[in-house]
C-alpha cells in the first residue's frame, strides 16, 4: 500500500505543480494557481499518515515505508526550491518572463554553491532519520522494524557519494572565463 501512496504523492506533486503553473501562466488564473501550488506540501501529509497507520496497523516494515521518509524529507528540504525553479522555468518558456537562476559555472562560488547543495541533503537524511526513528518508536517492536534501520544504513550512501561534487569542485575548481576589457 504504502509504496502506491508514494507513487501516488510523487505524480500528484508533479501534476499539481503542472497545473498550478499552467493555471497562472497560460489560463490566468490566479487563484485557482495559488490554491493548487498551496495543496502541493498537503501530498507529504498524506504520505505521513498513510505510512504511519499502515505500521500501526501491523504492517511489517519494508523499504516502502524508508521511501516514504526520505520522499517526505526531500520534499522538506528541496520542495520549495524545486516549486521555485519549475515557476521560474515555466515563466521564462510560456509568459515571457527573465531567464532562470543558474548556478555559478566554476571557481569557488561554484564549490560554495555544491556545498549549500550536499548540507541540504544531510538535513533531508536527518529529516528521513528522525521519521524512521519516529515510526520505530510509535510501533514498538523491534521485529517489525528492523527494515527501517537497514534502510537508514542504506540511505546514508546518499549525502556520502553527493560530497563528491563539492569535495571535486573545491579541489579542483572550473576556471570561469572572464570578458575582455
Amino acid at each position: 500500500m504504502i509504496l502506491a501512496v508514494v507513487i501516488g504523492c510523487e505524480i500528484g506533486f508533479w501534476v499539481l505543480l503542472g497545473l498550478g503553473l499552467a493555471s497562472r501562466y497560460l489560463w490566468g488564473m490566479r487563484r485557482l494557481s495559488t490554491a493548487l501550488l498551496i495543496s502541493v506540501p498537503l501530498l507529504d501529509v498524506i504520505l505521513l499518515a498513510a505510512a504511519v497507520i499502515d505500521m500501526r496497523g501491523g504492517a511489517q516494515a519494508a523499504w516502502h515505508h524508508g521511501l516514504a521518509a526520505a520522499y517526505l524529507a526531500y520534499s522538506v528540504v528541496f520542495g520549495h526550491r524545486t516549486v521555485k525553479w519549475a515557476d521560474a522555468t515555466f515563466a521564462h518558456r510560456f509568459a515571457g518572463g527573465p531567464e532562470p537562476w543558474k548556478p555559478p559555472a566554476g571557481g569557488m562560488a561554484r564549490a560554495w554553491y555544491e556545498w549549500g547543495i550536499w548540507l541540504r541533503i544531510v538535513l533531508a537524511y536527518g529529516i528521513a532519520c528522525a521519521l524512521l526513528f519516529g515510526l520505530i518508536w510509535i510501533v514498538d517492536d523491534p521485529s517489525r522494524t528492523a527494515a527501517l534501520t537497514a534502510f537508514m544504513g542504506g540511505l546514508l550512501k546518499v549525502p556520502l557519494i553527493a560530497a563528491l561534487w563539492p569535495v571535486s569542485y573545491t579541489l579542483f575548481p572550473k576556471k570561469v572565463a572572464t570578458s575582455p576589457e
